[in-house]
Formats: C-alpha cells, sequence, structure tokens
C-alpha cells in the first residue's frame, strides 16, 4: 500500500492506497476539495465536518446523475443494437426473396429462350 498526501479544505490528510493509484487518489482529492472550496465561497465557513458532509454530497449527487446517464445511454445501446439485428435480419430476408424471384426470372429466361431456339 501507498501513502498519498492529499489537501482538502486547506488541510493535509495522509491515506493508503493500492500501488499505482496515487495519482488517481490525488485527483479524487482535488475533486473533492474544489467542492469544498465552491461551497465556502457559497456559504463562509460552516465547520470542517459540515463542509465535508455538504461536499461528499454534491459529488455523491453528481456521481448519482451520472449513473442515471450511463444508464440511460446504456438502455439506447441496447434500444440500437436490437433495432439493428432486425434491419440485418430484414436485409437478409430482401435478400433471399429477391435471389428467388432471380432464380424464378432466370428459369423463365431459359424456357423462353428454349422456345425461341425452336
Amino acid at each position: 500500500m501507498a501513502q498519498v498526501v492529499v489537501q482538502v479544505n486547506d488541510r493535509p490528510y495522509t491515506m493508503q492506497c493500492p500501488d499505482g493509484e496515487e495519482d488517481h487518489l490525488r485527483d479524487l482529492a482535488r475533486l473533492l476539495d474544489s467542492e469544498v472550496q465552491r461551497i465556502k465561497r457559497s456559504v463562509g465557513s460552516v465547520g470542517d465536518i459540515r463542509i465535508l458532509v455538504m461536499s461528499g454530497l454534491m459529488v455523491a449527487d453528481r456521481l448519482s446523475e451520472a449513473i442515471k446517464r450511463v444508464e440511460e445511454l446504456e438502455e439506447q445501446v441496447r434500444s440500437l443494437r436490437e433495432s439493428r439485428n432486425l434491419a440485418q435480419q430484414q436485409t437478409k430476408d430482401i435478400e433471399q426473396r429477391f435471389a428467388d424471384r432471380l432464380d424464378k426470372a432466370s428459369e423463365r429466361l431459359d424456357i423462353i429462350a428454349r422456345d425461341l431456339a425452336k
């Protein structure tokens, strides 16, 4: 486990994370700190715990909205795949009908050609 010192609300916090995840942890801390700073500008200093809870809730709200959007997009992808599969099947059906008609037309032309050759 790696140790990383992150700054949130102008205070250092030593955190542990899996090796190789240090930069990601720093990015997360910057995200939380930016939310803390935004809330402080909006409501002023209301205590560390309250600001951190408010910031956590704001980040959680953004995450919740992102999850909903991902679910909507996944549903759109499923719908598009179903539409594509249906269109592919319809195309195969049309191709088969066209091939059948071409075969019948070819047979008729053979019959006509034989009749004309007599």
